[in-house]
């Protein structure tokens, strides 16, 4: 690794496989279909290699779902928290499937969607997030439709529902608990559809996750109702698969040893400063040290790490679990390089994708 330029996220294509043989397992055993969620992980580098196990994509907006049909193929889901006029006839070019968010959204476009089936998002009012910024069941949510009464009367113009209610939820016994919960209290309407997608977050991928328990649930929900169920993994499908590789810069002890590396949490691991979070970093040693960004923001900080020998500039540190809501977040903030892309195939060879220039810095701007 010490001939390609640090900072760059690097996929592990043996950690990958890891997760795409959980998910072809679970596709097996209950029956339900894997689409990968664009809005966590797109890059489409790997699509190749991910596609024998799912069955294909879904977004959340017209570019994600362009970026599915042509790289990844499969079936191609299109959910949008609102379709603009200028956009719909396109999307609805790429789609196998269209889920509208709202009623209003289905009154305005479901002449224009004849032929496509369609969908709607279905709000149970409850979830497992514990973050009210990521909570789709937080007061006055906007996410889905949840009046049972006006979801009734328009079941004779959608096949299926899209209910997104986990957040990394890695306990299946709460996932059992409100998936008993939908069935109680949509079960009458549910059994009048053909296909129902239970969203992403649902952490079964995680170690320990008890994965045929899980399997048999959405066999059961399958049988029950007689839909197809989707499942919409994001995290679960690229946990653990990258790192994102970084460079010692600069030592400096300000009553604290803090490392100043060649990379940013703001502008490469967004999502994590976003729900205050620190990253996944090396916990070996008696050496402690807080790792810091290069951006002029004064919390420009991954976290702290231990590392068996003091650190020197010039030193290399890998950041794990490292592919979920990074690179589709990454950002030009203080103009500091993106991190190249490569990829680790799995004879050990390293492969560089993608490195991001000054060129791409000022086209993104005007």
């Amino acid at each position: 690794m010490s001939e390609l330029q640090t900072p760059y996220y690097l996929i592990d294509k043996a950690r990958l496989r890891g997760n795409m043989e959980k998910i072809a397992l679970l596709r097996e055993r209950s029956g339900a279909k894997a689409l990968l969620a664009l809005k966590c992980f797109a890059t489409w580098s790997v699509f190749d290699f991910m596609r024998d196990f799912m069955d294909g994509t879904t977004s959340s907006s017209l570019f994600e779902l362009r970026l599915g049909h042509e790289e990844f193929g499969k079936e191609t889901h299109a959910y949008s928290v609102a379709w603009a006029d200028h956009e719909i006839d396109e999307a609805l070019g790429y789609a196998d499937k269209i889920i509208f968010n709202s009623l209003g959204q289905l009154d305005r476009f479901a002449d224009r969607a004849q032929g496509i089936t369609t969908g709607l998002r279905l709000n149970p009012r409850f979830s497992t997030s514990g973050f009210d910024l990521a909570d789709p069941a937080r007061p006055f949510s906007r996410l889905g439709e949840w009046d049972t009464a006006r979801l009734e009367a328009a079941l004779d113009r959608i096949s299926g529902v899209m209910i997104h209610y986990n957040c990394e939820n890695g306990d299946f016994d709460l996932f059992d608990h409100q998936l008993t919960r939908i069935e109680t209290e949509f079960g009458d309407m549910l059994q009048r559809l053909d296909w129902v997608s239970l969203g992403g977050g649902i952490h079964f991928t995680g170690e320990g996750y008890p994965l045929d328990r899980l399997a048999d649930r959405l066999a059961a929900f399958s049988q029950k109702f007689g839909v197809q169920v989707y499942l919409e993994p994001g995290e679960a499908s690229i946990t653990g698969a990258a790192t994102l590789e970084v460079s010692v810069l600069d030592l400096i002890d300000n009553g604290k040893n803090v490392a100043i590396v060649d990379s940013s949490i703001e502008a490469h691991m967004l999502d994590l400063l976003i729900y205050r979070e620190t990253a996944k970093l090396p916990q070996d040693g008696g050496h402690e040290y807080q790792i810091a960004g290069k951006t002029c923001l004064a919390g420009d900080i991954f976290g702290e790490a231990r590392f068996p020998q003091p650190l020197k500039v010039g030193d290399r540190i890998s950041i794990a679990d490292a592919a979920g809501y990074t690179m589709v977040k990454k950002n030009w903030f203080n103009g500091v390089p993106m991190p190249a892309i490569a990829i680790r195939e799995e004879d050990g060879r390293l492969r560089l994708v993608r490195r991001f220039t000054y060129d791409d810095y000022k086209g993104s701007l005007s």
